[in-house]
């Protein structure tokens, strides 16, 4: 398969969660690679952070809302118009904490909190690829999801309903996949281990020597996984799932 745009053409990728960590800088990456970009997040865009003519738009919406969810399906979709659209990248997610400053576990926290974190980490990401599906289908283009570490194993800071919510987003990476690729889109995933962003605290240290790589990683590490998925390098790859990890994963 051939997900090339024609010569001379700009790309476009669709990200979200843009506005920091991770999802700024695959924003970045791609942006630095040439391609036209569409970002969204809960927040606008810092104004210190420099908007390049190929970043086209950034739409502020919370995608933990459904009707939020859909209106930015329904703005990007404008801004794309009849262009393809070569890679989506469902990169906003939550890990929230009880009012006690406690990840939500099995044995605490409300069911509704539960429900709020799989709606953003499992059910945007469906609703995504199906609201960018047909945009996707004319760039024969690539879906990214970002996974964690933390789907696979149990992991001392995650929380259950964060890992879990990450367990189910493997799954539909799998299934989407399969479903996806008669319309010549490929899908995976990327899983970061401990990455060093403004969310990390002191606590995730103790982890460093359970790394074989012997440090965290940092956004433009998997920012770099991200980007090379979604090229012709990785045309014959779907329903895969790339951990980004160190090596954490091997333990």
């Amino acid at each position: 398969m051939n997900d090339s745009a024609p010569e001379g053409a700009m790309k476009t990728v669709v990200i979200t969660g843009a506005s920091r960590g991770i999802g700024h800088a695959t924003a970045r990456r791609f942006l630095a690679e040439g391609w036209r970009v569409i970002t969204c997040a809960r927040a606008e865009m810092p104004p210190e952070c420099p908007a390049p003519r190929n970043w086209i738009a950034h739409i502020a919406v919370d995608l933990a809302d459904p009707a939020g969810a859909e209106a930015f399906v329904t703005q990007a979709n404008a801004v794309l118009g009849d262009a393809p659209l070569h890679a989506l990248v469902n990169n906003a997610g939550v890990s929230p904490k009880t009012s006690y400053r406690e990840r939500l576990g099995v044995l605490n926290g409300t069911i509704e909190g539960w429900k709020d974190v799989f709606e953003l980490n499992f059910f945007a990401p469906l609703r995504l690829a199906r609201g960018f599906a047909t945009a996707l289908h004319r760039g024969k283009g690539a879906i990214v999801n970002i996974t964690s570490i933390a789907g696979h194993y149990v992991h001392p800071f995650a929380g259950s309903a964060y890992s879990t919510s990450k367990a189910a987003l493997s799954g539909l990476t799998r299934e989407m996949a399969a479903e996806m690729a008669q319309l010549g889109v490929r899908v995976n995933a990327v899983a970061p281990g401990e990455i060093r962003t403004e969310m990390i605290s002191a606590d995730y240290e103790a982890l460093i020597p359970r790394i074989p790589l012997d440090r965290m990683g940092t956004p433009d590490d998997v920012a770099a996984t991200v980007f090379r998925l979604c090229t012709d390098d990785f045309g014959y790859v779907t329903g895969t799932e790339v951990f980004v990890t160190g090596g954490q994963h091997l333990y």
